[in-house]
């Protein structure tokens, strides 16, 4: 009854990791920009000198879905959505590389440019982009930002820098704990991703959430029914140890 027991104890464990997911999922079905995760689980033996009969469930996380989420419209000139594949690049609070879908940017006191994140845009050259005073602000297809400097007349506008955008293969991406995305084992003395001119952006709009809420709670649903099945599991293996101990002593 030892095994039956440690294998349900352990699918009721990856079945509540499992839950956290899709909850995870479920909370940012509103977030600009995110990108749900999947889940699943696998069986895995107990390596040890005394546990080759034992297996146990293991929950993991093999891949973001990369889909493209809806693109909202804001009349935001500040926002912007980007076309098909595609990453805008961002500084993490370590002050290191890091890229994301979220385009609903916006201006701080000092002119500086960050997302929904709180995170500063980053430009081509891999620094914190930071506009000069203007009166009016347009973001091009190419990432380019153009100004209409104070006083000036209103098709006098001066390109001033361009917001850095690349296009990696999503297969070697992964999501990060702080939501951002790095290529997969990325170390800070690593290089980071270089300009791709190929990607567009769309002014006024943002990308929303490609999370699909019937179908993650559908799946939260599935797995508190397998939680309940392994409660079940974990007490019918303790009551047949104990009727097991009974007959022992009796004999």
């Amino acid at each position: 009854m030892d095994r039956a027991l440690y294998i349900a104890m352990t699918g009721a464990k990856h079945n509540m990791l499992q839950q956290t997911s899709h909850a995870n999922n479920l909370a940012n079905a509103n977030t600009d920009g995110f990108r749900a995760d999947w889940a699943q689980a696998r069986s895995m033996p107990v390596f040890g000198e005394h546990y080759p009969t034992r297996a146990y469930a293991q929950v993991e996380r093999p891949a973001t879905d990369f889909n493209d989420g809806p693109l909202n419209p804001t009349g935001n000139p500040l926002d912007i959505a980007i076309a098909g594949d595609g990453f805008l690049a961002v500084q993490l609070n370590d002050g290191l590389e890091a890229y994301s879908r979220r385009g609903d940017l916006w201006l701080d006191p000092l002119g500086q440019v960050h997302n929904g994140d709180g995170l500063p845009v980053l430009n081509a050259d891999g620094v914190p982009l930071v506009l000069p005073p203007n009166q009016k602000v347009e973001i091009g297809g190419d990432g380019t930002i153009s100004i209409r400097p104070p006083g000036a007349g209103p098709d006098e506008l001066q390109v001033v820098d361009q917001i850095k955008l690349v296009n990696p293969d999503y297969r070697d991406m992964e999501k990060g704990t702080h939501g951002q995305f790095r290529p997969y084992g990325w170390q800070p003395e690593d290089e980071v991703l270089a300009v791709a001119p190929e990607v567009r952006v769309v002014s006024g709009f943002v990308e929303g959430s490609n999370v699909d809420p019937v179908s993650e709670m559908i799946s939260v649903l599935a797995l508190n029914r397998q939680y309940e099945m392994q409660i079940k599991m974990m007490s019918a293996a303790d009551d047949m140890s104990q009727q097991s101990a009974q007959l022992i002593r009796i004999s």
